[in-house]
């Protein structure tokens, strides 16, 4: 009787536990024997500095705005460059040579924290303001623009269109070393929500403001025009005075 009772006991147990455990594993729960740590909540990075930081601060210089890399997308902030405002304000390449150094110095801390980033690398500069031929306002780099990280020139087109560098509507002309036509890069709203694309370019690039052209046009007005004109005017002058006399 007592094996009988032992055995229908244990029977009973083992049908408990096994109804308990289709259960648990019905209702989705998964059991196990070893902590799991899920670690924290996913957090959006803010893409803003709020204040102030210690190193932008200490820079005392005229107030600019750069384009930095922030949630895969281009976000202005506000800066100071070390160039003297009359400098600044004046000169393209001056304003230019700025910026570019803010792009390529990386982020400080307070910038960091918020999320932003720089892919603009060395070495790289602005050489100077064009060549003989080239549309008013370019700005010529010692590297091919085409040649630069998508993202990178992304930055830099918006960073220069949007200052006194750039050739108005959201617009900058830029050129590299080569004997290569300078282009019209336009900073759009979908360039900065996909700066991983290439900067789109605007139609002609205007006309040139270079001395390239003086010379054909000084043949025209030269005095030289002046006897072949005056020549042409005697002759044909004469030559219909002579008969009516």
């Amino acid at each position: 009787m007592r094996r009988r009772t032992f055995g229908r006991t244990a029977g009973t147990g083992a049908l408990v536990a096994a109804s308990l455990t289709a259960l648990v594993t019905g209702c989705g729960i998964r059991t196990t024997s070893v902590p799991v740590d899920a670690g924290a909540a996913p957090s959006r990075v803010p893409c803003s500095v709020t204040g102030e930081s210690a190193s932008a601060t200490a820079v005392q210089g005229v107030p600019v705005r750069v384009f930095l890399v922030c949630g895969s997308q281009l976000e202005a902030v506000d800066r100071r460059t070390p160039l003297l405002e009359e400098k600044a304000g004046g000169d393209p390449v001056r304003t230019a040579t700025g910026l570019l150094a803010q792009l390529l110095a990386e982020p400080s801390d307070d910038e960091r924290l918020a999320g932003f980033t720089t892919a603009v690398r060395g070495p790289l500069v602005v050489v100077g303001s064009g060549r003989r031929g080239d549309p008013a306002g370019t700005l010529r780099l010692s590297r091919q623009p085409e040649d630069l990280a998508p993202i990178a020139l992304s930055q830099l087109v918006c960073t220069f269109a949007e200052s006194s560098a750039g050739a108005g509507d959201h617009t900058v002309l830029l050129g590299g070393p080569g004997p290569y036509a300078p282009k019209r890069y336009q900073c759009t709203t979908e360039l900065r929500e996909r700066p991983e694309s290439a900067p789109p370019t605007a139609g002609p690039t205007g006309p040139s403001a270079s001395p390239a052209d003086s010379p054909s046009g000084s043949a025209s007005d030269s005095p030289a025009g002046s006897p072949s004109g005056s020549a042409s005017g005697r002759v044909s002058g004469s030559a219909s005075g002579s008969p009516s006399g």
